[in-house]
Formats: C-alpha cells, structure tokens, sequence
C-alpha cells in the first residue's frame, strides 16, 4: 500500500468506484476478506445506489473516528442527483480497506459525545479502573460499584467478536456502557474490560496457536476472582453475561471457574461460528436483489473455506489464507467441536437467554432452537426474545442491516430491566 492516511484512503476508493474502476478499487481490501469483494460485488452494490439515487454530483468532507488500536472508520458525505449518503469505509492500521457500505446521510456527521441513556441514575454508583491479570498480556478494566449496602450481585461482561474495547463500542454506540451503567443504576456490580485483542492485539499477531480460549478465558476468570474477593460483593452471586460470541465462549468460562453462580447468553451464538458466518454473508447479499448474483463469488468463498474447518484435515499448519477472514487454524480447531449448549446444560447452573427477534448475526431459528433444545427441561433457565430488538438489542421495525447499527442509541430498557431483576 501507498503510504497514504486512512481518510485518503478512503477517499481514493470512493473516487475509484465513481470512476468505474472497480477492480483497482478491488485491490485496496486486506489480503484476508478479498475473496469476499470481487471487483463484481463492488461493481454491482456502486450501481445499485447510483440506480437508486442518480450519478454523483458531489462529495464532501471526510469524518475519521477510531474504531480499536490500528482500525479507523471513515464517513464521506457523497451527494447523489436524487439524494445523499454516507459512504462508510473501514480502514485497519496497514491501510487496507476492510469494510464498505452506505448509510443514512446523518452517518457522516462528527459524532456527538456518548450521553447516558434515560434508565441510568449516576448517582447510584461509582466506578473505578481495575486491571486483570498480570504479565505482557494483562487487561485494563472498569469496575461499576453501587452505593447500596451489600453485600451486592455482581457481573463480569464478555464482548463479542473483535477487538472491541470495554463498552463494546460498535459504530457510534455503546452497549456494554449502556448495559454497565443501567444495571450498576439499579443495584448490580459490573466489571467490564478491554478484550485482549484490543490491547494486545498486536503482540497476538506473533503468537502462534493462539484460541478462542486464550482471548476470553484468562480475563474472564481473573475478573470472576477479583468480585468474589471484594469486600462489598457477595462472593457467591458473582455471574458471567456474554454477548454474541461472548454469549458462545460464556458456558466455557463458567466450565472454567466453577465458582460462577450463573449465566446471562445475550445473542449468543450456538450454530458453528464458521457456518454462521456463510447464513450471515448470504443475508445480507439477499438485501440488495440487484447485487446478489456479484455476491454469490463471495457466498461460495467463504462455504469453501467453512468447508475447510470441517475437514478431518484441518491442522495447526493449515494455512490462515484457506480459512475464514484468514483466522488461524487454531483458533477454529479449539471452536470446530465446541458445543455451547451442551457445556452450559452440564454446568447445572441458572442461566439466562435473552435474544433478539430481529437479529440477524444470531437469530431464533439457527441459534435459539439449538440453545432450546439443549437446556430443555430445565427449570432454573428463563429464555426470552425481544421481538423489535436487532443484535445490539435496539428496538426497529423490518429487517435488520448493518446501517441500523451506525445511529446513536440504547439498548432496549426492558432488555436491561428484566437482566437486572434477574441478576437480584
């Protein structure tokens, strides 16, 4: 790559696909997601908006935010004939392009600073920074502690894929602050942290064998650990929530650390993680009907490489190019035979299975039915869908898009409510 800024980058590209040169504009993806970017999807999904919304008659200011160490999101305002929108590019730290969509034009403007949602009551609580672990690969963290008398429930939350930070920043939202802050407001110690991956990310990048476990484990316990030591929490009402694939690795965490008193599963996934990313792709190339055929290159690249981590000759020397957005085969030889919900029905804990009825990253068909079936019968397991909820657990009318996750909002109150009634 040219030594350019992630902002020029990202301007290059749009120029690139107003110019119709889309296979050069191809070229600029990171070597792992461009088997899943042809030059014919980019083509098709350019024509798509300017068949909605007319040629471009002007593009404007660039807004940058970092999105995580070495990853930056880029807003361009580009107006249409008929219209304006916001081209959002996302740009990791060697200034390959990673990501690429439309959304509503209100996207491009600076974002606002985070504002509490209206269930939070600050003066319920303090916080305090924490760190977990030690070594090269300890974590920072923040510790929400009520000013009730305890001793106190407690939670430790687990982010979902990615590097994401303790607040689960995704876009211009914060989940995990919102979820921190509301339950902290209503009784209910919190601990979240940065995920490994986020701080150390890359150091990691050196470590070979490196697993699902090893990103979430050794946190999550030495997070467990410090509730149950501190004097204000009850040691024996110390739970775990895990969002999305925090959700997934939750059972294995508590499998882990057996002094965990339960589980909250919010989005959890339970169908294979490699197979769940084929259902994924393959919606969201049924959102745009004219482009989906210049998507179906992408759709049979990533079932031929989830075809990989089934095969009996997976091993730690196959290499990461052969394998889904270029993870390592370690990674996906700890999650292959993984079973979330059978490990979590052998825990002989209560837990709690909150999904969305819109969410189309996890959903009710391929990953609630397996969570069903696994703790049938169960009566410590409450499980409840939030039918207007998407995956970050906001409120929407019609089929999820990743658009919906760029405006600033909440998670659903009553998502927070009901978890904190069942935490106390």
């Amino acid at each position: 790559m040219m030594a350019r800024t992630p902002t020029q980058n990202a301007l290059a590209a749009v120029e690139l696909m107003r110019d119709g040169r889309f296979a050069e504009m191809g070229d600029m993806f990171a070597p792992q997601v461009r088997a899943l970017v042809t030059a014919d999807a980019i083509q098709r999904g350019w024509a798509a908006g300017v068949d909605r919304y007319g040629p471009v008659v002007a593009t404007g200011m660039a807004v940058s935010e970092a999105a995580g160490p070495g990853a930056v999101v880029v807003r361009i305002p580009v107006r249409f004939q008929h219209g304006e929108v916001a081209v959002v590019v996302s740009v990791n730290n060697a200034g390959w392009l990673t990501g690429i969509q439309f959304a509503a034009a209100e996207a491009a403007q600076p974002a606002a600073p985070w504002e509490a949602p209206e269930y939070v009551d600050v003066a319920e609580f303090d916080e305090k920074d924490v760190t977990l672990g030690a070594g090269e690969f300890a974590v920072p963290g923040t510790l929400s502690l009520p000013h009730r008398p305890g001793p106190l429930p407690a939670v430790v939350l687990l982010c979902g894929s990615g590097p994401l930070d303790r607040d689960e920043t995704i876009g211009r939202n914060k989940p995990f602050k919102d979820l921190a802050w509301g339950l902290a407001s209503r009784g209910v110690a919190v601990l979240r942290f940065d995920k490994v991956t986020y701080v150390h990310g890359a150091k990691l990048g050196k470590v070979r064998g490196f697993t699902a476990t090893d990103e979430y484990v050794p946190a999550a316990v030495a997070a467990i650990q410090l509730l149950r030591e501190h004097p204000a929490i009850d040691s024996a009402r110390v739970f775990v929530l895990g969002h999305s694939l925090g959700g997934t690795v939750a059972p294995r965490v508590a499998h882990a650390e057996k002094s965990v008193a339960g589980l909250v599963i919010l989005a959890g996934g339970a169908q294979p993680l490699h197979w769940a990313t084929v259902r994924q792709i393959t919606y969201l190339a049924s959102l745009e009907p004219a482009a989906a055929a210049a998507a179906q290159p992408a759709i049979d690249a990533i079932t031929a490489q989830a075809r990989r981590v089934d095969s009996p000759d997976l091993s730690p020397q196959t290499p990461a190019s052969d394998l889904p957005f270029g993870v390592s085969a370690a990674y996906w030889l700890d999650l292959r035979d993984y079973r979330p919900a059978e490990v979590a029905a052998g825990l002989g804990k209560p837990i709690f299975v909150v999904q969305g009825g819109r969410d189309y990253q996890v959903t009710v068909a391929d990953d609630l039915a397996i969570w069903k079936a696994g703790l049938v019968g169960r009566p410590d397991v409450t499980i409840r869908v939030y039918d207007a909820d998407n995956h970050l657990f906001t409120p929407g009318t019609g089929r999820s898009t990743p658009a919906e996750y760029e405006p600033v909002q909440h998670m659903d109150p009553e998502v927070v409510a009901d978890i904190a009634g069942w935490l106390s």
